[in-house]
């Protein structure tokens, strides 16, 4: 048997799934709402939130010695860091655009139209010189 026992109502159980849809519910409407630059970091510390409950309740690590939860938590900080040095390092570079989407540069002649609704004057042709008889 196990060195401890813990005696676990199932209304715990029942109160953690509930938080947990709330959660995931809480996810799916924060995916809807454009919070800008911020969106990457809200959905993860809700994903945060999310495993720490699944972690504490349903893998019972509430109930084992502290060294446990001094593990968990220094993971979720080393994988924080983790992902934040890429996250600094792609804010930080320039926008890349590919080249088949860059948008060429049209001579000013062209960009203006004329404002009498006429069409517009066709650029002076080269005079042919034709030997006189």
């Amino acid at each position: 048997m196990s060195e401890h026992a813990h005696s676990s109502s199932s209304s715990i159980y029942l109160i953690i799934l509930g938080a947990l849809l709330c959660l995931t519910a809480v996810t799916v409407g924060a995916a809807y709402v454009d919070f800008g630059p911020f969106n990457l970091i809200i959905a993860v510390l809700i994903a945060t939130v999310k495993a720490t409950l699944v972690a504490m309740f349903f893998m019972h690590l509430r109930h084992d010695p502290p060294i446990n939860a001094i593990i968990f938590v220094s993971s979720l900080i080393f994988l924080g860091i983790f992902l934040l040095f890429p996250l600094i390092d792609i804010q930080s570079r320039d926008r890349v655009v590919p080249y088949g989407l860059r948008i060429q540069a049209q001579p000013a002649a062209q960009k203006q139209a004329p404002a009498n609704g006429a069409a517009p004057a066709a650029p002076p042709a080269a005079a042919e010189h034709a030997p006189a008889h």
